[in-house]
């Protein structure tokens, strides 16, 4: 087992505790299917859409993408399709997971602990779904 997974094992149990003393209810809030809803974009039309297209001496479309998760967490983390719609384009776009990673870690001073763990389970789903998709296990 990776550093990364055993953090991520300890984060979600913590993160579990916090949302269950919090609100009950978002223990087991799952929205199925939203996010299957919206594939994702090829790397060249995200540099189009949201990279440096139209400002060729901005933020490349991994950075726009980066601050887009960044703040999606930040507001508490409740865009769960919006969320993995991001780290998809992220990984598409060229972001690592550890990357990823830190991006969410980064905004558990803004949005909270319990949006942070959120925001790392829903990537972790994310990852998942590539790694299938690829055959890695």
């Amino acid at each position: 087992m990776s550093d990364f997974t055993k953090t991520y094992a300890r984060m979600m149990e913590q993160g579990t505790a916090m949302l269950k003393a919090f609100n009950p209810a978002l223990e087991t809030f799952q929205p199925e299917g939203l996010d299957k809803l919206m594939p994702t974009m090829p790397r060249d039309w995200m540099e189009a859409m949201f990279g440096n297209a139209f400002n060729p001496e901005g933020l490349d479309a991994k950075t726009r993408l980066m601050i887009s998760l960044a703040g999606l967490v930040a507001t508490g983390a409740t865009a769960d399709p919006q969320i993995k719609y991001t780290v998809r384009h992220l990984l598409e776009a060229g972001g690592t997971k550890q990357e990823i990673a830190e991006v969410i870690y980064q905004m558990s001073m803004l949005g909270g602990l319990p949006a942070m763990n959120h925001a790392l389970e829903l990537a972790q789903e994310v990852f998942a779904e590539q790694d299938d998709e690829e055959g890695n296990a």
